[in-house]
């Protein structure tokens, strides 16, 4: 049942348009706010990270890792990091791909504090990500963020120095 215009203007009125004060004085809530916004989203961030990086593999997943470049103005990393989900036309038609897409999308919603700020994240999944079960997938990204957020404290995942 389609809620009449009066109702829809209701609702909206009564949505937050932004986030309360108290989650912005807190920065792991406002850490989640920015999820949906940290994305990569240029192809050249992308070749950036894999070149940066060596492929991962878990079971139904490779991944690649890479920290960003500090920012030659201030000299700190950029804020936050970036997830970037690469799903091919090998793993099944539109429909099954945005499948995909979405499970992963949830997924990494779940988990995203685990990773470091400043790391960008690039994950590849198998065919088989459609057919599991979601708690698998879920405990799979959370594996492989504690595995990247790891790498970077042992200074695995580190920024190619900048060539003049």
């Amino acid at each position: 049942m389609n809620p009449s215009p009066q109702q829809r203007i209701t609702a909206a009125a009564l949505s937050p348009a932004a986030p309360s004060p108290a989650a912005l004085s807190n920065p792991e809530a406002l850490r989640s706010l920015n999820a949906r916004q940290a994305r990569l989203r240029k192809h050249a961030d992308y070749q950036r990270v894999y070149k940066a990086a060596r492929k991962q593999f878990s079971t139904t997943l490779a991944w690649f890792a890479a920290a960003r470049e500090t920012l030659p103005s201030s000299g700190a990393p950029p804020a936050g990091p970036r997830v970037g989900l690469t799903v091919g036309k090998v793993l099944g038609k539109a429909h099954e791909r945005n499948r995909i897409k979405r499970r992963l999308r949830e997924a990494v919603r779940h988990h995203w504090h685990e990773l470091p700020d400043g790391i960008d994240l690039i994950l590849h999944p198998r065919r088989a990500v459609m057919e599991m079960d979601f708690l698998k997938l879920d405990a799979e990204i959370l594996r492989i963020f504690r595995q990247a957020a790891a790498r970077t404290r042992e200074g695995i995942v580190r920024p190619k120095p900048a060539t003049p």
